[in-house]
């Protein structure tokens, strides 16, 4: 598992204050919701659980809660009852003698329980500790109502009393957490699924896509918090099929379109704190994903304002992408423009970044034709090109399967994206999805949803209905029982404790790319 940080200060940016403008007039209100904790509970070791500890109801009670005073090395965990981001609140006093020393404070805000029960000193990975969602207060007059000024995306915040003095405790009371998020559940159409397993993951999906939407669609509210084009992506399919909060993709569209390179090409992902900043991080198949969250856009909304404003966009990341393809066809990729596919570079990334191009290509040629673009015939002959060097050379007939040029490499993502390109027929698909069954299931060294969402898909695409939400069970469905509020950022089926950063205090258990069974089940399975 991998991911290589890029460093390009040498890039000249384009800001089109036009586009960005009408990125900030589809700016949504948060909306604002007070949550009061359910519960006090005490975190116990379960390995059933993530990172094998889960949390009980503690013998305190919530509604008791100023009777509970704590000294030195003493805690208590608070829960919200479910997951939430924003800010929290609490008010503290002093019970005893004269308060004759500093209240000395630690708070953790935690996903999942694990979190509380790792220390953060040894944390040791390559991702920067800053991340970690712990604080160490000192109050020296009490009463007070403390404001934590940072966001937070937990569910249980634990309060440790590192010391008071021999005379006094502390007391808490009035913990309050203003959750916050651009919609709310009740915009969600509610659909009523038969089967129990599908619901609670449709529902799990459905707050997981909410509590990434923000001001813009964070890719994680935890670590990250930034808009990023792949997440951008499955997280529009995700609300089109449940919030359809179309202003939200808009504004998202404009603020990837309003900050280009000098040249045109689209970054990776961007900032918005404390200014509009975009990232110097540049992944082949993310700017070509531009093309397909507009083309995806217009089918959904019609929308020809957006259309006129981005299609010139859209068309100059084809228009480099073109440059890395030779007259025979075949995609020829640069370390210096990276393809992403997955997290994992356990496998070769080559026939998946041709087939992510050609399914890009059939998408954008749509768009050129409602443009009436002049240049249409060089796409229709690129694409043309592309599938059949794709048949051609990277197809091995006997085998079923799509292979990798000069090692004859199988891997479980070349045949996902070229079926899900159909480049093939619907027999030869099913064929081809059947065959990786029979020889790349159950699948390992994969850890996202992202590349799960895309193999379900694929299963959907090919016709395999049935293993497809098999796949989406034992997958999802696993994050459920073993305690997902939301859905996660990284999972293994076969090390169900794996992190990419070495602790689960860095993971993100909110993660954008996760919440697409929902508009699975919806497009696939509910209609």
């Amino acid at each position: 598992m991998a991911f290589t940080f890029q460093i390009n200060d040498d890039v000249v940016w384009n800001r089109n204050e036009r586009l960005l403008k009408k990125a900030e007039m589809n700016m949504p209100k948060l909306i604002h919701t007070e949550i009061q904790p359910t519960r006090l509970v005490e975190i116990v070791a379960d390995n059933h659980f993530i990172n094998g500890f889960k949390a009980v109801t503690s013998e305190r009670e919530i509604s008791k809660l100023s009777e509970y005073g704590l000294k030195r090395d003493e805690k208590l965990v608070l829960d919200l009852g479910d997951h939430y981001v924003g800010k929290f609140t609490i008010d503290i006093d002093s019970i005893g003698s004269p308060m004759d020393a500093p209240l000395y404070l630690h708070l953790k805000f935690a996903e999942v329980p694990a979190e509380i029960m790792a220390e953060s000193k040894e944390y040791d990975g390559w991702l920067s500790k800053s991340w970690i969602q712990e604080e160490f207060v000192h109050i020296d007059v009490l009463p007070v109502t403390l404001e934590m000024p940072r966001r937070y995306s937990c569910r249980y915040i634990e309060l440790e009393v590192i010391d008071t003095s021999p005379k006094w405790q502390a007391s808490f009371c009035n913990p309050t957490f203003i959750a916050e998020s651009s919609v709310t559940l009740d915009d969600v159409e509610k659909i009523e699924l038969a089967d129990e397993q599908l619901q609670a993951i449709h529902d799990v999906s459905v707050k997981t896509l909410q509590d990434c939407m923000q001001t813009v669609f964070e890719d994680g509210p935890k670590r990250d918090r930034r808009l990023w084009i792949g997440d951008l992506r499955l997280q529009a399919l995700a609300n089109y099929a449940t919030f359809d909060d179309v202003a939200l993709v808009k504004r998202c569209l404009y603020l990837f379109g309003g900050m280009t390179t000098e040249e045109g090409k689209i970054p990776a992902n961007v900032f918005t704190a404390p200014s509009l900043i975009p990232d110097d991080t540049f992944l082949f198949d993310y700017s070509l994903f531009f093309a397909v969250i507009l083309f995806d856009y217009v089918k959904h909304t019609n929308d020809k304002e957006v259309m006129e404003d981005l299609y010139t966009v859209a068309k100059k990341q084809i228009d480099f992408a073109l440059k890395q393809v030779d007259e025979a066809g075949r995609l020829v990729l640069d370390e210096a423009w990276p393809v992403f596919i997955d997290w994992s570079n356990e496998f070769d990334k080559a026939t998946a970044g041709q087939a992510v191009f050609i399914y890009t290509l059939k998408r954008f040629i749509e768009l050129a034709h409602q443009t009436n673009d002049q240049d249409l015939n060089i796409y229709q002959t690129a694409l043309e090109n592309m599938e059949t060097f794709a048949k051609e050379k990277l197809f091995d007939q006997k085998k079923q399967q799509f292979i990798v040029e000069g090692t004859d490499e199988i891997n479980v993502a070349s045949q996902v994206w070229m079926v899900l390109a159909q480049v093939m027929n619907e027999q030869t698909n099913k064929e081809i999805m059947t065959e990786a069954i029979r020889t790349q299931f159950p699948i390992t060294g994969i850890a996202t949803p992202y590349m799960y969402h895309h193999i379900v898909e694929a299963l959907f695409v090919a016709g395999l209905t049935t293993d497809g939400e098999k796949l989406m069970k034992n997958y999802w469905g696993k994050m459920i029982e073993m305690g997902a509020d939301t859905f996660w950022e990284a999972f293994k089926l076969e090390d169900p404790d794996f992190s990419p950063y070495g602790s689960p205090i860095i993971n993100s258990y909110c993660h954008a790319w996760s919440c697409t069974p929902a508009y699975l089940i919806k497009d696939y399975l509910f209609n």
